[in-house]
């Protein structure tokens, strides 16, 4: 009893401040599983993704690990087979969002304030978009097209991070180094290359582990509507809305999908926040 109560007293002692240093394995090894899981699972796949194996919503066994879908298609296969697409659209949207970011942030911030005030508003304009209306549109005007699907998570995430790194990129063109820079004679593009892009290079880093988050989300949300590639593709959103209908009478095809997603959306989340913790701790 004594000795619980000891360290109970030096857990409390250390402070919260002990328990965020903490490595965050368990929540980094999720999360790398639920990824490897998604990119390599239809090397493992037992049956094609589109064959019919079984009658429509047989329950796990007799070959069938997961049992089969609406259509009688292995949900194994297709469950190692629909996370690809999901994770390759968010992370290109994300990285797209990113480029958009640094971009115009950056241009607005060196450019002009009056520039700078006139770029914003087009990107608050841009902001007030319901995601999924820009979603719906560009997947209407392109169907079954997965760059659609791309260019609209990164037009609803972009106008975010154009902000951050606008003023990121105003704080340091405002700092003392800066301004000696340019006194000495720097070019705007000596002060891009050797200041203002290695000193954004973090905030950066940090906006598109936030912004990916939301991109796995709208990506999800794609599927869940069956927007981007169709027909018999996997897709863990689409299997969700799929095998909703035979919920009664199998769990596993809609039940599986949306717990991966829901456990890589978290434990990519919480990674981000852990690395949010960590840039604040390094500023203060």
């Amino acid at each position: 009893m004594t000795k619980v109560m000891t360290r109970d007293r030096a857990i409390r002692a250390a402070g919260p401040r002990a328990c965020r240093r903490r490595p965050p394995y368990l929540t980094g090894g999720i999360a790398l599983l639920v990824l490897a899981l998604a990119l390599l699972g239809p090397l493992a796949a037992p049956y094609g993704a589109t064959e019919q194996v079984g009658a429509p919503f047989q329950q796990p066994g007799g070959g069938f690990l997961l049992g089969t879908d609406i259509l009688g298609r292995d949900v194994a296969s297709r469950v190692l087979g629909g996370g690809r697409t999901i994770v390759l659209i968010a992370v290109a949207g994300t990285v797209l969002a990113g480029v958009i970011g640094v971009a115009a942030g950056v241009l607005a911030a060196m450019v002009s304030p009056r520039f700078g005030d006139v770029a914003l508003r087009a990107v608050d304009a841009l902001a007030v978009l319901p995601a999924l209306l820009l979603i719906l549109v560009l997947a209407a005007g392109f169907p079954g097209s997965d760059t659609a699907v791309v260019a609209a998570v990164a037009l609803a995430t972009a106008p975010f991070s154009v902000r951050v790194l606008r003023a990121a990129a105003d704080s340091i063109l405002t700092s003392g180094y800066v301004e000696v820079a340019r006194a000495r004679g720097d070019s705007r593009t000596a002060v891009l290359r050797h200041d203002v892009l290695p000193n954004i290079a973090g905030p950066a880093l940090l906006d598109t582990a936030l912004r990916l988050v939301a991109s796995l989300h709208l990506t999800a949300t794609a599927g869940f509507l069956g927007l981007g590639r169709g027909g018999t593709a996997p897709n863990w959103g689409r299997m969700v809305n799929e095998n909703l209908p035979g919920a009664t009478l199998a769990l596993a095809p809609f039940l599986v999908p949306a717990l991966l997603l829901v456990v890589l959306s978290v434990c990519v989340g919480l990674l981000a926040g852990r690395l949010a913790d960590a840039a604040g701790r390094g500023v203060a």
